[in-house]
């Protein structure tokens, strides 16, 4: 089964790590920030959309970590898979 991200991306559950709200993980986590900023910088960042994201979901695919930024709320995301 798999998990429609928007704009014609989709992750197959299995492989998801976790799924984070982008403005509530990055303002006041560093950590996070850093995180976002080391995928970005070694490519592993697939951008679902070009407008403003609001979460990103982790997930491994064939041993490698990916990073999905979506514009989709984390409750429209977790109502897709349940």
């Amino acid at each position: 089964m798999y998990l429609h991200t928007g704009n014609g991306y989709s992750v197959k559950i299995s492989d998801i790590l976790g799924i984070f709200d982008i403005e509530n993980t990055t303002t006041d986590g560093k950590y996070t920030r850093e995180y976002l900023e080391r995928a970005e910088k070694e490519k592993r960042c697939i951008y679902t959309t070009s407008e403003m994201p609001k979460s990103f979901i982790v997930a491994v695919e064939d041993g490698k970590e990916k990073v999905y930024i979506s514009q989709l709320a984390v409750s429209t995301l977790r109502k897709r898979i349940l």
